[in-house]
């Protein structure tokens, strides 16, 4: 029997999955467990989004739509960042996908070839790596910590550039920190990234999350960059899997044969229940629910500072925070496990998003309610106590 492919090596299995299946047999014992482990919203999907699925089903559309995308979903995609974001982008350049990353790997995969590198933060999304990898590519990781906010500068990407680096990935807001980057900064990376012939991603999947300023694309900054979103986080659709890539005009038809090979079309009913999503009443729901995620950070990150964990950059979006657990642990793993068995709390270990500092640091997720994330804290107290 032939074996595994090489190229399987490099590409681990999240932590955090193994952490929640050991929840799930601790649940299934009887054991009361608070999850701050995963990355998905606890709220439904909002009921005008799952309305409009029920209805596309009942009307029988559920036939393949074009490889780009349902038509109708594109044009709309384009009138809300023309009326919400300020930007103008043809539909034409937008195109559906299986979750944002199918979005990923459309845009790696009509960019990156062997042995060709792409720079990346770590920490970061993990997947990012991964994809890369399985192109045949090199993930170019570059240590950032809280002086940067966790992002990369302009300033890094001139230091580390290489003759072998085809593109750079950005993240704002981004996972697992949370913090954002500024508009001169990515003005600065696109100019120097172009001027190498290179590509910029940027993943705005949490764009819509963010706290203290109002939503934006930092496409308006980067008119030349691949913009990856999703429908998963702030329109509460991560099982529908639907999202969408912006790419520049001169890469459209390759992306388009591209996704007729991966993937053919993103999933059918998601993508109509999809058009739901732009509507008042639907965004009306989404905006209370930003606002809650806003005060599950306040109490959080204060709350987690009391304990000992050291969080040095407050999260400007997104749902988590990226905490220095050093004053307790030199094993992140080891200490994320045992507080699950012996605190009933979940949380996930720095070593899901890269190798810098990793042992050091875990993730919280506040997509649980303040009554939950009350409870984990008042456990964790307990637990910590006892080290």
């Amino acid at each position: 029997m032939a074996g595994v492919a090489e190229r399987m090596s490099g590409i681990r299995a999240f932590y955090v999955m193994d952490l929640l299946a050991r929840a799930r047999a601790l649940e299934r014992q009887g054991r009361s467990i608070i999850h701050m482990e995963v990355g998905e919203p606890d709220f439904e999907t909002p009921a005008p989004i799952t309305q409009a699925g029920i209805e596309a089903l009942k009307a029988g559309k559920t036939l393949y739509t074009p490889a780009a995308g349902l038509p109708e979903l594109r044009e709309r995609l384009s009138k809300f960042y023309r009326d919400q974001l300020g930007v103008v982008v043809s539909a034409e350049r937008i195109i559906i996908t299986p979750g944002a990353s199918g979005a990923l790997q459309l845009a790696l995969g009509v960019t990156v070839n062997p042995g060709e590198r792409v720079m990346m933060a770590d920490p970061g999304y993990p997947c990012n790596r991964h994809f890369v990898r399985m192109l045949g590519g090199e993930a170019q990781c570059v240590p950032v910590d809280s002086t940067s906010a966790y992002q990369l500068t302009a300033e890094m990407i001139q230091q580390q550039w290489s003759p072998s680096t085809k593109a750079v990935m950005l993240a704002s807001p981004s996972n697992p920190t949370g913090t954002v980057i500024g508009a001169d900064e990515v003005t600065e990376i696109n100019t120097f990234v172009q001027q190498q012939n290179g590509c910029l991603m940027i993943d705005e999947i949490y764009a819509m999350l963010t706290y203290e300023q109002q939503a934006a694309s930092l496409l308006k900054h980067a008119p030349e960059a691949f913009i990856i979103n999703s429908f998963s986080k702030y329109f509460g659709m991560t099982g529908w899997r639907l999202g969408w890539l912006i790419a520049p005009q001169p890469y459209v038809d390759a992306i388009d044969r591209l996704a007729q090979n991966i993937f053919l079309a993103a999933p059918t009913m998601a993508q109509h229940a999809a058009l739901a999503a732009f509507e008042p009443e639907t965004m009306q729901i989404m905006e209370a629910r930003r606002d809650e995620f806003r005060a599950r950070r306040d109490y959080l990150l204060p709350a987690l500072q009391q304990l000992g964990f050291e969080i040095a950059t407050k999260p400007q979006g997104a749902f988590y925070l990226y905490a220095d657990c050093s004053r307790f642990t030199d094993d992140s793993h080891a200490f994320v496990l045992d507080i699950l068995e012996k605190a009933g709390v979940a949380i996930t270990p720095g070593c899901d998003f890269g190798d810098h500092r990793a042992n050091h640091h875990v993730r919280f997720a506040y997509t649980t309610s303040i009554e939950n994330l009350r409870e984990g804290v008042g456990r964790l107290a307990l637990y910590l106590v006892q080290l």
